[in-house]
């Protein structure tokens, strides 16, 4: 077995994972804390994800049925995969937004997740206009820091009219983001007035100039050992306290950035993830109406 990854070696890794070291860089200092070349290369297996590992709904799951869909973003076509429960009704939506290694097996397994849990579930993928998602992790995320960050926030708005239009949507439409993802859904939020919801993981806090545009609900999950992240956590709840925004702020003692991913053993801390999974559940039906069994 690789070995268990230290707090430091975490850190390093969050670092190189949202651009701050180079692949090169990050390797070296790897090997330093790990005492040689070898023993950096057994630890990088550790604090790699496992998708395998972690799938929780499989693709061919019985109870949902999946679909690739394509709307027209303002850059050009952008695809995704959408999924909801067989039994046909209209449910709450929620348009899943992707960390910065684009839609990958993890962010599907989710998609499917929320399905089984009785939404109408969009796992986009905003690699589309460049492409689409590459299995190699180190290329999407060097397609991801290609994004400009609001104009990305307009192609997630144009989606949700598309959705809400849907026969099986019941016209109310919320955001659930991780990591990158967190921080585009409170960029949608500030930038689309018609999304209901929006759920954010780790997400970077918006700037005050931003908050007083916010019209949807927001739920914000922070992680305690997040020091990159929540320096700029307290300004962000006070701005949104300022403007008298409607939302729910946790933050989650001992946890690691990406605690909820699964996928990553390295990082990920099932109380702390569950928890947050059943305040998000709660969250979206309160504000989109109440989920749909998938049979």
């Amino acid at each position: 077995m690789p070995p268990r990854p230290d707090q430091k070696a975490i850190a390093l890794y969050d670092r190189y994972t949202h651009g701050d070291l180079d692949r090169r860089g990050f390797m070296e200092r790897l090997a330093l804390l790990a005492g040689s070349t070898a023993a950096a290369q057994a630890l990088l297996g550790a604090l790699s994800n496992d998708y395998a590992q972690a799938q929780i709904v499989a693709p061919d799951d019985k109870r949902i049925v999946t679909e690739t869909l394509s709307f027209p973003g303002p850059d050009g076509p952008v695809t995704g995969l959408l999924a909801k429960g067989r039994r046909e009704a209209k449910r709450p939506t929620v348009i899943v937004i992707h960390e910065n290694r684009g839609l990958n097996p993890h962010i599907q397994d989710v998609t499917r997740r929320l399905a089984v849990s009785g939404f109408l579930v969009y796992g986009v993928d905003l690699l589309s206009p460049l492409g689409g998602t590459p299995a190699d992790e180190d290329a999407a995320r060097e397609m991801i820091g290609k994004l400009d960050l609001d104009a990305t926030a307009s192609t997630l708005a144009a989606a949700i009219p598309v959705l809400a239009a849907r026969p099986d949507s019941n016209g109310a439409v919320g955001a659930l983001g991780f990591c990158w993802g967190g921080g585009m859904a409170n960029r949608l939020a500030a930038a689309a007035p018609d999304l209901k919801a929006a759920v954010a993981y780790y997400g970077q806090p918006l700037a005050d100039d931003r908050v007083p545009q916010i019209k949807a609900a927001l739920q914000l999950h922070y992680a305690g050992l997040d020091e990159r992240i929540n320096a700029g956590v307290p300004a962000f709840q006070k701005a949104l306290q300022a403007n008298e925004k409607e939302f729910e702020l946790y933050m989650y003692e001992g946890a690691n950035h990406a605690f909820n991913n699964d996928a990553n053993p390295a990082r990920y801390e099932r109380k702390a993830a569950n928890l947050a999974w059943d305040r998000t559940i709660a969250f979206l039906e309160s504000h989109l109406g109440a989920a749909v069994p998938p049979t």
